[in-house]
């Protein structure tokens, strides 16, 4: 009765406006999980607890992707707090104090540090939000802006990276034409991930906010600290006690780590992908399995920064090892809403939402009259279903064979591309916008900022790109063409925000 119909998506929807009306995020999704798990058992007691428990938060927990996930989490937060405890956070902190004078150039500093960092979005949002916190705190950016810019710079980036675990996962979707390929030429068409780009900066070096981020930022302006929320979670908990910092910290001990991380997990990837067996590196990271090489080079990395911290006598092996359970706990909360959001996920693929929006692109992609605005359509969807979901992966697995499918996989075909990347941007602006998404629970642990604060700030933002984006796809549904279309976006973009900037400063001097 509610199999592959709109009662499909009902369990996301409820999760996600409970949690934009409650600002509170744990019930919010036990509360869809739970409409998920009576829809799917016709409101039977024992089948919904047995599909909530076993098939739903077991299932999920069982499954060697999501584990993976979790272990790499862990180790990082692990390799997080020993950064802290060696002081290689601190003493950049004073470096980047003294470098960067303004509150344009930290937020600038962000945007290019998560740029560079872009083989993982995980990997992106903690090691950038451990990086910079101290930097923006000092030149009171907030918590949300901070969230807001690592979020914007991890799949927003990956997604336009041929090098990534995004890049990875999207060419594992296309069966009948060369995955990689596809992505490269997909990347100019890519509107709601480079005007992201686009918008950061220029809301960066105009020096301006509006919506309820201006709002965030006006708070920092008139207090002394950088956010009300503290810093040792996500959901606003209290930090019991602080860990002692050692003196003895140098940039060194910051830099060194991060770089041994970024090669190990390279090589962690392409090591899974068959590199060492005779695959070429193009193909050893297509084909790479990015959960269990994140966690290969996590936790190598791991064992080499204790090595050098010890070497290098900041912290002791004891000192060392008494990080490990305190960066496990600096995850739990990250934890425990990915578990909650991969389980309602499991409750909206049992109740066949995948192929109820699987149905309505192809009746849509049926009709020729249609197929110009396509990629409009596309985006729309993908949008809409990431944003339910909560997962962008989810959403490629599910409209990419379906666009390369009504194409016959022609890689000439240059509709075929625009809607393959109408894909994976509506994708990742759903993921964007979404409370329940993986890489927003992410970001909001790396700025260690309240969760529902960040995703009530980020929406204006992203709903602003996704809407230039949207009509940036309808030009390239008939002009067909990045290089006219693109540039086309950018005006669009920065005439927007120019006209938002001078709202926001009317609405500021009234």
């Amino acid at each position: 009765m509610f199999a592959n119909s709109f009662w499909a998506l009902l369990p996301a929807i409820i999760a996600i406006a409970l949690a934009l009306i409650t600002k509170e995020v744990y019930s919010s999704l036990f509360i869809g999980i739970l409409v998920g798990g009576l829809l799917y058992s016709g409101f039977s007691f024992t089948g919904t607890m047995e599909h909530v428990f076993v098939d739903g938060m077991v299932g999920q927990l069982a499954d060697s992707w999501n584990v993976g996930i979790l272990i790499f989490l862990v180790v990082l937060g692990t390799i997080v707090m020993l950064m802290n405890r060696a002081g290689g956070s601190a003493a950049f902190g004073r470096w980047a104090v003294a470098h960067v004078k303004t509150k344009t150039g930290a937020q600038i500093a962000t945007i290019v540090l998560g740029i560079l960092i872009f083989i993982d979005d995980y990997f992106n949002c903690l090691t950038v939000g451990s990086v910079m916190r101290p930097l923006t705190d000092k030149h009171k950016v907030s918590r949300e802006k901070l969230a807001y810019l690592i979020d914007a710079t991890a799949a927003p980036v990956c997604i336009i990276a041929p090098i990534s675990s995004w890049a990875a996962a999207v060419t594992g979707f296309v069966d009948d034409a060369n995955g990689l390929t596809l992505f490269i030429r997909a990347i100019p068409y890519n509107f709601y991930a480079l005007l992201t780009i686009v918008m950061m900066l220029t809301l960066a070096l105009r020096n301006f906010d509006y919506g309820t981020m201006r709002l965030a930022e006006m708070h920092v302006n008139m207090s002394d600290h950088a956010s009300k929320t503290p810093s040792s979670s996500i959901t606003g908990a209290e930090d019991q006690s602080m860990p002692p910092v050692s003196s003895k910290g140098k940039v060194i001990h910051l830099v060194l780590p991060i770089v041994v991380l970024i090669i190990c997990c390279v090589i962690g990837m392409i090591y899974t992908g068959g590199f060492f067996e005779g695959e070429n590196f193009i193909d050893a990271f297509s084909n790479s399995d990015a959960s269990v090489g994140l966690v290969y080079g996590s936790v190598v990395a791991l064992i080499i920064t204790v090595i050098f911290y010890m070497l290098t006598k900041v912290l002791t092996f004891n000192e060392c090892m008494n990080a490990v359970p305190e960066g496990f706990k600096s995850m739990v909360p990250a934890i425990l809403i990915l578990t909650f959001a991969w389980t309602l996920k499991a409750m909206t693929d049992s109740l066949g939402a995948k192929e109820y929006v699987a149905g309505l692109v192809e009746v849509i992609a049926d009709n020729h009259a249609l197929m110009s605005l396509l990629p409009a359509v596309v985006f729309l969807v993908g949008t809409f279903l990431a944003f339910a979901t909560g997962t962008s992966w989810g959403t490629f697995g599910i409209l990419i064979p379906i666009v390369v499918n009504v194409f016959g996989g022609d890689l000439s075909n240059e509709l075929m591309i625009i809607a393959i990347s109408a894909c994976m941007a509506g994708a990742v602006c759903g993921d964007h916008c979404s409370p329940i998404s993986d890489t927003t629970i992410m970001a909001s642990a790396g700025a260690q900022c309240d969760h529902i604060r960040h995703v009530s700030t980020q929406l204006p933002y992203a709903i602003t790109a996704a809407g230039v984006s949207l009509v940036a796809y309808i030009f390239a549904g008939f002009i067909r063409s990045w290089w006219i279309c693109l540039p086309i976006g950018i005006v669009m973009m920065v005439a927007a925000l120019l006209v938002m900037e001078k709202r926001s400063r009317k609405n500021a001097e009234a």
